[in-house]
């Protein structure tokens, strides 16, 4: 918990509920700050109290329209800056553009740095995030990034709702390997993966399961899940393989299209996504979702990052 003193935590418009949260684990209130739009859909910021030498975090996450997002953030941060702030932290749960993180194909933009650039032009000094879709996002900064982990979290909710004689963990895809082998390891139980084709982007046409998954209990991670044609068909793949029941976890829960429609007719049986982006829609709409609070993990790592201590420590461990 912090004393208060010389710290300020503001929130946009895409996530104030996660932002709520994070501030009452820190034993703090948000403050204050106006955004609105004109009538030509420009963003409009006011802070309303002083951040004149202070610690300022200001929590904005890349989800629903994600260029207004990403523009309140940068305008909150120059606002911030010149009011003569301290140090400005940008607290990202999900990165914007992070899929967008490398040339691909000819005169394709990597958007993942472009972002980057605009944050840290707007006057950020240091960067929070989650579970980034690719690590080398970090390297498009010159300002400190601290990138958590939802693996700590996940761990702990599959120990504590799972027989850990009877589950194996599957990765959706060969890019997801060392995430699933390293909570495979943790738990200290069996793991496998798909070998995935596509055709065209976010469209799967093939998948070959590598690993045995009969009579168990099948757990797939993931770090995002957009459309969620990946995992529905995962899930139909480890059924027809012999899974006894299917589950995804997954940190980043876009869930876009017609993917609530996929997971309610998938063969999993629950779907669990953190809180980085909101969810109590989808949940109101799917009955397969559950959420783990990540609020805990955000708190903790800002309480760090003000009294200059460690943040490794919740790279392994849920603080409590």
């Amino acid at each position: 918990m912090l004393n208060g003193s010389g710290v300020k935590i503001f929130t946009g418009t895409s996530h104030p509920e996660l932002a709520e949260i994070i501030a009452r684990r820190l034993g703090l209130s948000l403050s204050k700050a106006e955004v609105t739009k004109s009538g030509i859909g420009e963003t409009n910021v006011r802070i309303a109290e002083s951040v004149r030498e202070n610690d300022v975090y200001i929590i904005n996450t890349g989800c629903g329209a994600v260029n207004t997002a990403l523009m309140e953030l940068c305008i909150m941060i120059h606002a911030c800056k010149i009011a003569s702030a301290k140090r400005i932290t940008a607290v990202l749960p999900l990165f914007p553009y992070a899929r967008q993180d490398k040339k691909d194909k000819s005169r394709a933009p990597i958007s993942a740095k472009l972002v980057a650039n605009m944050i840290q032009k707007s006057g950020c000094d240091h960067v929070i995030t989650m579970d980034l879709h690719a690590s080398q996002i970090q390297g498009f900064f010159d300002v400190p990034v601290d990138k958590l982990y939802a693996e700590p979290s996940s761990i702990l909710y599959i120990r504590t709702h799972f027989d850990l004689q009877n589950i194996v963990i599957v990765s959706p895809d060969a890019g997801g390997a060392k995430r699933a082998t390293s909570i495979a390891d943790r738990l200290g139980v069996d793991f496998a993966l798909f070998h995935k084709e596509r055709k065209k982007a976010n469209a799967v046409s093939r998948m070959v399961l590598v690993g045995h998954v009969k009579d168990k209990v099948a757990i797939l991670v993931d770090d995002m899940a957009d459309t969620c044609g990946t995992l529905s068909l995962a899930a139909r793949y480890l059924t027809e393989g012999g899974a006894a029941k299917v589950y995804a976890i997954v940190t980043h829960g876009i869930l876009s299209g017609n993917a609530l429609q996929s997971i309610e007719e998938s063969t999993l049986e629950k779907l669990i996504v953190t809180n980085t982006l909101p969810q109590q829609e989808n949940q109101a709409k799917c009955k397969k979702i559950e959420v783990i609070d990540i609020g805990p993990v955000l708190g903790e790592v800002i309480r760090r990052s003000h009294y200059g201590e460690s943040v490794s420590k919740l790279f392994h461990e849920v603080p409590y």
